[in-house]
């Protein structure tokens, strides 16, 4: 390429990147458009004379491509979902829990100050802290004890989750949340959003989250043109985002704001005000409404600004995140299972409206319980068409005091489930009860009664009941039969006359053959699938076998506890009891799953059958790793971060997921940053026996 033909690229470039960062981020243009469409165009033809586009060419983000697939992207940092508070009780709960993990820790910490002045004064210590403790000095303390409580109070925005990865300052991956471990690349559909930078001057590996929204105004605009029209914003921005169609993507016009980093290597942060700066400094556009909060009173004040400003907002937004501003304290509160300790969501009061209640529509579910659901006049709530509402059970109809023909006030719960919180009395007199049925509105079997809900105890031939067992029991997390659908169970019910689960494996290639749209490929991948789903894991084959109440975490948990089917079919209650977070509903529902004779002929059927769950007691040998804390950082070669993870357990060690004084190794691949540097600096103070493995030590290490 011609040397003045490039020059001339990379100003035209930096010139018209920074022209769209001060009129999409900072809403504070310096050229004309006339002024930017001409240097657009000269920059356009360049490309064209040259054959070559810069990484960060503004005109990647015309969006003229049509893809053929999503790809799966693993995020390096888990993406949380956040718990929920609707009152300002339930804000000073959290915070009052907050309050005691800081106390706690930071009177742990004074303790250890203690102890160790009564070593360093030739007292010997009596309270039975450990040698290691006396490592704390007075400095180490005052640079270890938490600062007390602040937050900082953002808008939660209400699109579709954004997480953009930059590597070396080049943004190389865009995804979506998917399951907050794993999501799908979608680089080149966020490219169309002009407020995201292709190039930032960071140089660490950074994972930055956001939300991408579509604006009033270009919501209008779309509709005023479009063929089938769009619903409302948060679905026109997701639907954006996960279109193959990257053209569609653009004609949306969305935008998005940015406020986390996810996942960083070699960028050290000491609070959330200071990660906001960061990120509006390196040109990620930044919603300016972040305030600093020292008290639960302060945040409350933001949450009723905020309310009283949505209406003008030209995004949606359904409530405010309020998250801990002191990045060491997130460390200390940590995490449940699904959620971080350190920040919540206040969610605002959900839209209502009044529609007429036209049917009540009877329903047989997996477990056999039939359950109603009112049908609605078609009522628009929020930019959503809502025609169901869910009624939990029979006493749910009496204590709401819904008929049929009555006017109901209709809810979306969380901004998303539609139910009905109340009748209009004016509306009764001249409407119709509800009669609970004494039938299975499937198969035509009698109802039984069981507390406030209504079961089909015909789970031979009840057909929602057969049909929805075997897709659950066929699921990704159960025994993943691969290219099982609903579709398919509907079919092996109807044209095979499949009543057994254990039937499918003794299904046959001229049977499948024999059904809608099942070819050789489809036939032979089927059976392969199923084949290879006998040899399962103990803890997919029980949470397959549909046990109320017991889900993925409790049947890895019941796995681990008793090791084998049997050991489970012979447990107790007070055996079931012991395990944490098993209480007396789980535990009811285990013995009275294991109780049922037609059960347990089903599942010595599938056991005959050939399916195998196995339990994979890991037991490490003595090694170097045994009993030590392990923390990872930069990319490693030869693993990725679940398999290193793994490893670290099947050896016996813990993997933390930040360096301190109690830290055995740190595990170091390329780009390694700020763990990197704290360990080194630990080993230079001499404060701890630390050691820093390359990949190829610690393959060395590994027992072979």
């Amino acid at each position: 390429m011609d040397k003045a033909a490039e020059i001339r690229m990379r100003e035209l470039v930096a010139k018209l990147n920074q022209y769209a960062y001060e009129y999409y981020t900072l809403d504070n243009p310096s050229v004309s458009d006339a002024e930017y469409d001409r240097l657009y165009e000269e920059l356009r033809q360049l490309e064209q004379e040259t054959g070559v586009v810069l990484p960060d060419s503004p005109t990647q983000r015309v969006g003229d491509v049509i893809l053929t697939e999503f790809k799966k992207h693993p995020h390096r940092g888990r993406l949380w979902s956040l718990d929920k508070a609707q009152s300002y009780g339930e804000l000073f709960a959290w915070e009052s829990r907050l309050r005691k993990v800081r106390e706690e820790y930071n009177a742990r910490l004074h303790a250890r100050l203690h102890a160790h002045s009564q070593k360093t004064d030739g007292v010997e210590k009596t309270d039975g802290f450990a040698d290691t403790d006396s490592l704390f000095s007075d400095a180490a303390v005052a640079e270890t004890a938490l600062p007390p409580l602040s937050y900082v109070v953002t808008l939660k925005f209400d699109g579709l989750t954004i997480n953009l990865t930059y590597d070396g300052g080049r943004l190389v991956h865009a995804a979506t949340r998917g399951t907050g471990e794993v999501g799908e690349e979608i680089l080149a559909q966020a490219k169309t959003i002009k407020g995201i930078p292709f190039r930032i001057q960071e140089p660490a590996f950074l994972e930055i989250r956001g939300e991408a929204l579509m604006t009033e105004q270009a919501f209008v605009a779309y509709n005023a043109t479009a063929a089938v029209p769009l619903k409302n914003l948060r679905n026109a921005a997701a639907g954006a985002l996960r279109n193959l169609d990257v053209r569609e993507t653009a004609r949306r016009k969305l935008i998005a704001f940015f406020y986390d980093i996810g996942y960083r290597e070699g960028l050290a942060l000491d609070n959330y005000s200071e990660m906001l700066a960061f990120l509006k400094e390196q040109g990620l556009p930044v919603h300016p409404f972040h305030e600093c909060c020292h008290s639960m009173e302060e945040v409350i004040a933001q949450i009723e600004k905020v309310a009283a400003m949505r209406e003008q907002l030209n995004f949606d937004i359904d409530g405010v995140v309020i998250a801990v501003d002191d990045l060491r304290t997130r460390e200390t509160l940590g995490y449940t299972i699904k959620f971080p300790r350190w920040a919540i969501a206040y969610k605002f009061e959900a839209k209502d409206d009044v529609t007429t209640l036209l049917e009540v529509e009877w329903n047989v579910g997996r477990t056999g319980k039939v359950t109603p659901t009112a049908l609605l006049e078609p009522v628009d709530i929020g930019g959503v068409t809502i025609r169901r509402a869910t009624l939990n059970n029979m006493d749910d109809i009496v204590r709401k005091g819904v008929k049929k023909g009555c006017q109901v006030f209709v809810r979306r719960s969380n901004d998303v489930i539609p139910e009905i919180t109340g009748v209009i009395e004016e509306t009764l007199e001249e409407a119709e009860e509800i009669a609970m049925p004494a039938e299975c509105p499937a198969c035509g079997a009698k109802l039984v009664r069981d507390g406030v809900h209504l079961f089909c105890e015909n789970s031979l031939s009840c057909k929602p009941q057969l049909v929805k067992s075997i897709v659950h029991f066929a699921s990704r997390d159960a025994m993943n039969i691969e290219g099982f659908s609903e579709k398919t169970a509907e079919q092996l019910f109807e044209k095979l006359e499949l009543r057994e689960i254990s039937d499918l494996y003794k299904l046959t290639r001229e049977e499948l053959l024999g059904l809608e749209k099942f070819k050789e490929k489809k036939t032979e991948n089927l059976l392969t699938a199923i084949e290879k789903s006998k040899e399962c894991t103990l803890e997919a084959f029980i949470y397959a076998l549909g046990i109320p109440n017991v889900g993925k975490k409790t049947a890895a948990d019941l796995a681990k506890t008793f090791q084998s089917l049997e050991g489970l079919r012979r447990a107790t209650r007070e055996e079931l009891l012991l395990i944490p977070d098993v209480g007396e509903i789980v535990a009811e529902s285990v013995l009275t799953f294991w109780a049922d004779e037609k059960i347990q002929q089903s599942i010595t059927k599938l056991l005959e059958a050939g399916v195998q769950p196995f339990y994979q007691k890991r037991e490490a040998r003595e090694n170097p790793f045994t009993g030590k804390t392990v923390v990872v950082t930069g990319t490693l070669q030869e693993y990725t971060r679940a398999e290193i993870e793994k490893l670290l357990v099947d050896l016996g060690a813990s993997a933390a997921s930040s360096v301190s004084k109690r830290t055995d190794y740190v595990l170091a691949g390329e780009n390694a940053g700020s763990k990197l540097d704290k360990a080194r600096a630990l080993i230079e103070g001499g404060d701890c026996p630390l050691r820093i493995l390359t990949e190829e030590e610690f393959k060395a290490l590994v027992p072979k």
